[in-house]
């Protein structure tokens, strides 16, 4: 049984937010001034598995650091969207060009930018440390803290409902 209230077998596609979400909110700067994230690799590992199993992942994000871009590309991620100061809009058409319905989508943010998002999907989602008004909002509060395995947390609860969790050889390798 999920920990998460929701008929996970519906879920075909979830979009995250990055600073806050899949990094945590304190971003160490450079020298000259570009954002250095962390990521999280458990993160990586569960969000590749789930692109494997037909799941659709999209980025959607405020920042416009090409290293996103590689990073997430990297694990089969291709939908990767910067410099979105409105991201509503950028979401709906994410889900129109994939078909997705409104019950078939999470969204996980933490910050009020994301707060339209979470309003526009079936699974509205929030790390343990978002903001107060994500929370009132979410279906679902992550017990990790952002950037600290918050998509592992909610796409092995997915994969795990749809059966796919641990269950081919695609899930023992990158």
């Amino acid at each position: 049984m999920s920990k998460i209230d929701y008929d996970l077998r519906k879920i075909r596609g979830v979009a995250f937010d990055v600073d806050g979400v899949l990094s945590p909110s304190t971003v160490p700067m450079s020298e000259n001034g570009e954002p250095m994230r962390m990521v999280n690799i458990k993160d990586g590992y569960a969000m590749q598995l789930a692109v494997k199993c037909g799941i659709k992942i999209a980025i959607i994000t405020g920042a416009r650091t090409p290293g996103i871009v590689a990073r997430y590309n990297a694990l089969g991620i291709h939908d990767v969207f910067l410099g979105a100061s409105d991201k509503l809009p950028i979401l709906a058409q994410w889900m129109s060009t994939n078909g997705l319905k409104r019950e078939e989508v999470a969204f996980v943010g933490d910050d009020i930018p994301d707060l339209p998002c979470l309003r526009g999907v079936g699974l509205p989602a929030t790390p343990a440390d978002g903001a107060v008004e994500l929370r009132i909002e979410a279906r679902y509060i992550s017990g990790c803290a952002g950037g600290y395995g918050v998509a592992r947390d909610i796409l092995e609860e997915i994969l795990k409902a749809r059966g796919q969790w641990l269950e081919n050889a695609e899930a023992f390798g990158w």
